[in-house]
């Protein structure tokens, strides 16, 4: 990474195009994504996003991320990344807009631009680029003002999804948010709700009922859907594993258990699935 001037609170990299580590990784910064061109599946935790140009992503950073990218065509990106602290003094202007609420409440979330706010945002991203080509204290200044304007932009495109979260989660979500947090660490081991009762100390049959309660689906449905995410980012990264190794990983015991779950789930069964990871690898 290229950093602006000499600061470390804001890296800026524009229209980047050169190889990358395809790792899973993680930071303290929040992130601004744009995909300029390419292929590319962008893995965040368990979603997997298929990219098209116009494409911004924001990121908390602390979420394990990474690019699975088709070498054979230029792959092309700006990423930003920040510390929220470097926004202070945007945040204690009078009538001021929470710019950094869409990395706190949504976590990482997608907007697919067009039209205007594509171009806006383009518009932006290439400003910035100038100022940091420029150098100097004035146009690192403008840099800073621009970033902040882009920010503006991107939290008036979340408005919306930012009105459907609440802002501050209840005792009942807060247990959900608990056992949740305890199923993604374990997902892929043997569970029972004995075990869950025992290891979070509440009544298995309050869990179950709040559970459904709070989500709409059972504690079971969250850890087949969770296993068949994963298995999806398995046959991804590595087509060349079988069926059954994916299952095993993934936590099932049995492949008819696990086949059936990924054919309702996904709409096509788990070798369907894998041979069309291979041709796109093929390609």
């Amino acid at each position: 990474m290229t950093p602006v001037s000499e600061r470390d609170d804001l890296e800026f990299n524009y229209r980047i195009d050169g190889p990358i580590d395809q790792a899973f990784h993680s930071h303290p910064w929040y992130e601004v994504y744009y995909f300029h061109e390419g292929v590319c599946n962008y893995l965040i935790g368990d979603r997997i996003y298929s990219l098209a140009p116009g494409d911004l992503i924001l990121m908390n950073g602390m979420t394990l991320h990474r690019p699975k990218v088709d070498p054979n065509h230029p792959y092309v990106r700006t990423v930003i990344h920040f510390e929220p602290s470097l926004l202070k003094p945007f945040q204690d202007l009078p009538r001021s807009v929470p710019i950094l609420q869409p990395f706190r409440t949504l976590s990482n979330y997608r907007l697919s631009l067009e039209g205007k706010d594509r171009e806006e945002v383009e518009r932006l991203l290439e400003t910035m680029r100038g100022y940091q080509l420029e150098g100097g204290a004035v146009a690192e200044g403008r840099l800073l003002l621009a970033f902040a304007d882009l920010l503006h932009v991107i939290y008036g495109l979340c408005m919306q999804p930012l009105r459907s979260r609440p802002n501050a989660p209840t005792e009942k979500e807060r247990t959900v948010q608990r056992v949740i947090t305890y199923l993604e660490e374990r997902f892929t081991e043997e569970l029972d709700m004995d075990r869950l009762q025992a290891d979070l100390h509440v009544s298995k049959f309050y869990l179950s009922r709040l559970f459904k309660e709070v989500t709409g689906f059972t504690i079971f449905d969250f850890v087949f859907q969770r296993r068949i995410n994963e298995a999806k980012i398995l046959f991804l990264l590595d087509p060349g594993l079988s069926v059954t190794e994916v299952g095993f990983r993934t936590g099932f015991k049995h492949l008819a258990h696990f086949s059936r779950l990924f054919k309702r789930q996904v709409g096509m069964t788990p070798e369907k699935y894998r041979k069309s990871m291979r041709k796109q690898q093929e390609r």
